[in-house]
């Protein structure tokens, strides 16, 4: 199937302008049991309809090793295709892990549909959130530099952005041109996040002698909800993937005791590498603040996978040694999908309180259970915080914290 990109188009929406309907691939790994794909479907399907793209199937196959060619076996991309076949308004497969430039342009031969892979499906949704310069050269960036690897499998050429007598050497393939392009261009990108990244510096060190807080965790935990609650601001919140690109940086006041609170982009599990290495400017705000609060979804199943996706992606950024407090966010949504009627006040306490002391355990750092809808917990986490706050300016900056005893 033939295909044509062009680097011109810079007005990316995304994938759909209105929903399109979709399947989900996803393969059974050693090691791995069918319920820990269904979770890892059920995320990709969310992303999927963050993306405007509607699921109406899901097909599953145990494999040890993916097909070099197609990813998945002879016979589950058969029965793909003989239900895309009975379902004309599907015009879209998507799978869980990534593909080659190689699979999809076999895949989309064999099955007649859009092909799309976790890591693009993130970078569109990506594309639609960015709203600053600085978020959209990152998510650029970060798309050029997922389809250099395939440009082989996928491009049969780019729309020429260079002229000149002597820019293209004799007997050079269009696949070579192409490369050099799109090197050409990720080259660009990268200067204009230096500059950006140079002028971002500088105003983080306009902001004077404050302790900095940041807000970090999963993405759709509630961060941003957290963030207007303690700082009575109005930052951009839905229960959607990604609502929050771009970081939010407000002083707030305890008392009479001000600090800097940031809200940052939430991070996923196989989130791009490329993805990663792009928003790191961004994410500035992580490596260099001096308080984490750690935001959890306690009500969802994979909570406690979702800690240790968010300490993978800290050690990457070096930023896993500071200060953190787990706040485990939902307490509201926990109770109702995990007590029944019967569990009076006292018994839940004293479950609430042995869970605590259970993830305290297993993850090593202070935690409390809050709801940023109800507020419940909240007066709690404002205790600590200052505590931790407070802490850290006797050590940074000890004749400011002597005015607040």
């Amino acid at each position: 199937m033939r295909k044509e990109w062009t680097l011109k188009e810079k007005d990316v929406k995304g994938i759909a302008k209105s929903t399109e309907y979709a399947v989900l691939v996803g393969i059974i790994r050693q090691n791995e049991t069918e319920e820990i794909l269904h979770e890892h479907l059920d995320e990709l399907e969310f992303l999927a309809l963050t993306a405007g793209a509607e699921c109406v199937k899901r097909f599953t196959q145990k494999l040890t090793h993916p097909d070099p060619r197609t990813f998945i076996g002879k016979g589950k991309l058969e029965e793909i295709r003989d239900y895309i076949e009975r379902h004309e308004n599907i015009n879209m497969v998507i799978f869980d892990d990534d593909l080659s430039g190689k699979q999809v342009n076999h895949l989309e031969e064999i099955l007649k549909v859009k092909i799309i892979d976790r890591s693009s499906l993130i970078l569109d949704i990506f594309a639609r959130r960015a709203q600053t310069a600085q978020a959209k050269t990152q998510v650029e960036l970060a798309q050029l530099q997922y389809l250099l690897p395939r440009l082989r499998g996928l491009w049969t050429h780019l729309e020429r952005q260079r002229g000149g007598i002597g820019l293209r050497g004799p007997g050079e393939k269009e696949i070579e041109t192409d490369r050099r392009i799109v090197k050409d261009k990720i080259a660009q990108l990268k200067e204009k996040l230096a500059a950006i990244d140079r002028q971002s510096a500088t105003q983080r060190k306009t902001r004077g002698e404050l302790i900095r807080v940041a807000l970090v965790g999963y993405t759709n935990v509630g961060k941003s909800t957290l963030m207007n609650l303690l700082s009575k601001s109005d930052v951009f919140a839905e229960n959607k993937l990604f609502a929050t690109l771009d970081t939010t940086v407000r002083k707030v006041v305890f008392g009479d005791m001000p600090f800097l609170l940031s809200d940052t982009v939430g991070f996923i599990r196989k989130l791009p590498v490329h993805l990663i290495e792009s928003f790191k400017s961004t994410l500035d705000e992580v490596r260099e603040s001096d308080i984490l609060i750690h935001v959890v979804d306690i009500a969802h199943p994979q909570h406690e996978d979702h800690i240790r996706t968010v300490d993978e992606t800290l050690r990457d950024l070096n930023a896993q040694d500071k200060p953190t407090l787990l706040v485990f966010n939902k307490i509201d949504l926990y109770r109702q999908k995990n007590y029944d009627a019967y569990v009076d006040e006292e018994a839940r306490k004293e479950i609430e309180e042995g869970l605590r002391g259970n993830l305290r355990y297993l993850f090593g750092k202070d935690n409390i259970f809050m709801s940023a809808i109800t507020k419940e917990g909240l007066d709690e986490l404002r205790q600590k915080m200052e505590r931790l706050i407070r802490q850290q300016y006797a050590v940074r900056y000890p004749y400011k914290a002597a005015q607040w005893k």
